[in-house]
């Protein structure tokens, strides 16, 4: 069996290894995959593992050789689910690889704007401290999260884990889905508006969909503290990166961290770059190497369900 790789090197920059998936067949791996390299980097494949490489209807119609596309991430909207439905192709995902990493990464964000930790390390290292008329120093002011209210739009897995690290920390936790679960009695449900309302804290750890597309905007944000912080660390296209812009251009709400953005990777005129108190990282939450080794294995598990004819992680 022939696999392909289209785009490996996000998921394996040279600390993990391909070893076990090598044992299922004969492997090809590519860094990245230019659009027009798509077809021909497939070629006679029967397994193609993708990223964020596109795999479209014409990628398939041109690939007939192809009987399982596994994306090494758990959204799949890289994969027209579709035109594999129509052609036979099984489509399987990655979910569940990211919880701890991706809440941590909240947390770390929250943190980063409440003690500036980088900017301090920064200032001691180029030799503020050393020359101080006082025994310590600060340059912004440091936030005591204890007492306050975290809001969490999305409270799965991931919005869960946030909320018990930041009760650890002495936050309430208010929490706002679709979807509520009543087995769970450490939340309070509420709606949109009131978690807008009452939190200090909001987190988005929610699905992207044509609903909440720019949700977060400046209707939204006017129903929000003067002392609100926003941490996005789920999907870019929630927020209207202008609208959060200007918001915090003009104090009102105080900060926002933020490790996605409409368009990836940035670009130049993305308003938030320029915004005060904004706090941007390249979409690195997922990164850690225990998350990416999930990865690793849970494809490996795709791949030989798959083989055995078990649907493991399987979309279509």
């Amino acid at each position: 069996m022939k696999i392909v790789v289209l785009d490996g090197y996000t998921l394996n920059p040279g600390d993990l290894n391909w070893n076990q998936i090598k044992t299922l067949g004969d492997i090809i791996i590519y860094d990245r995959t230019d659009s027009a390299d798509i077809i021909s980097r497939i070629g006679d494949a029967e397994v193609v593992l993708t990223n964020k490489t596109p795999i479209r209807k014409e990628t398939m119609k041109a690939c007939p050789n192809i009987k399982l596309i596994s994306v090494l991430a758990t959204g799949y909207d890289v994969v027209d689910i579709e035109a594999a439905k129509q052609l036979g192709i099984a489509v399987c995902n990655i979910p569940a690889y990211g919880t701890y990493s991706v809440a941590q990464f909240a947390i770390a964000l929250l943190l980063e704007v409440c003690y500036h930790v980088g900017y301090h390390d920064n200032a001691v290292k180029k030799g503020r401290w050393e020359n101080s008329a006082d025994w310590c120093f600060w340059d912004k002011p440091l936030l005591e999260l204890y007492g306050k209210t975290m809001g969490i739009i999305g409270y799965g897995r991931i919005g869960q884990t946030t909320g018990k690290i930041a009760r650890a920390l002495g936050m309430k936790i208010i929490a706002n889905d679709k979807h509520e679960n009543p087995t769970l009695k450490d939340v309070e449900y509420v709606s949109f508006d009131d978690l807008c309302s009452r939190a200090d804290v909001i987190v988005l750890h929610c699905s992207l969909t044509k609903e909440n597309q720019q949700f977060i905007d400046k209707k939204a944000i006017a129903k929000m503290k003067k002392n609100a912080i926003i941490i996005n660390n789920a999907r870019g296209q929630l927020i209207n990166e202008k609208d959060l812009a200007d918001a915090l251009n003009e104090g009102r709400i105080y900060a926002a961290g933020i490790d996605v953005v409409s368009k990836e990777p940035i670009e130049k005129d993305n308003p938030l770059l320029k915004a005060k108190n904004c706090y941007i990282t390249p979409h690195m939450s997922w990164g850690s190497v225990e998350a990416r080794k999930r990865i690793m294995d849970m494809t490996y598990e795709n791949i030989q369900g798959y083989l055995n004819d078990k649907a493991v992680n399987r979309i279509v």
